[in-house]
């Protein structure tokens, strides 16, 4: 049995970003959160933004696209590349906004995602990098990915959205 969850938890050098959290349930169940259009119904909140239109092509080289839409009615898709899948334990991909995101443009960061099972459950490690000289941007990411993992870990564990 799992002892009580670890809150999502996030830190940055600056230049990297890593976030995990432990979530009471099988990787397999975490992994397709991650990777399936599952992502438009727990990625987000009411008082943020949510995540919509999630396609993706679950192969290496294959293309992942989603748009986050905010509560200003704004649009603001992102996308990437697989670079690995193993399913059920690791995916690495690349990210990229295609509009100018305040602090860190239109860069391309590696977001790699790391499930180990523990007893009772899914260790989800997140190590997010490519933010070389902007450490405003990698510090404002981490504390994103520790919001996404709160949700994540909500979601999943009780099957609706976490209170934001």
């Amino acid at each position: 049995m799992m002892h009580d969850p670890v809150v999502a938890q996030s830190m940055t050098n600056g230049e990297t970003v890593m976030a995990s959290a432990e979530i009471a349930a099988p990787p397999e169940r975490v992994f397709n959160a991650l990777i399936t259009d599952e992502v438009e119904r727990w990625w987000g909140s009411a008082e943020s933004y949510r995540m919509v239109d999630w396609t993706a092509d679950l192969r290496i080289g294959g293309r992942w696209q989603v748009v986050a839409w905010t509560i200003a009615g704004e649009d603001h898709p992102a996308g990437g590349e697989f670079l690995e899948i193993q399913a059920p334990r690791r995916i690495v991909q690349t990210r990229a906004y295609d509009w100018d995101h305040p602090t860190l443009g239109r860069r391309r960061t590696t977001v790699a995602y790391l499930l180990e099972p523990i007893a009772g459950g899914t260790r989800l490690t997140i190590c997010h990098g490519g933010f070389g000289g902007l450490g405003e941007a990698a510090a404002e990411h981490a504390e994103d990915w520790g919001r996404v993992l709160g949700w994540l870990q909500a979601y999943v564990e009780a099957g609706k959205l976490a209170a934001a």
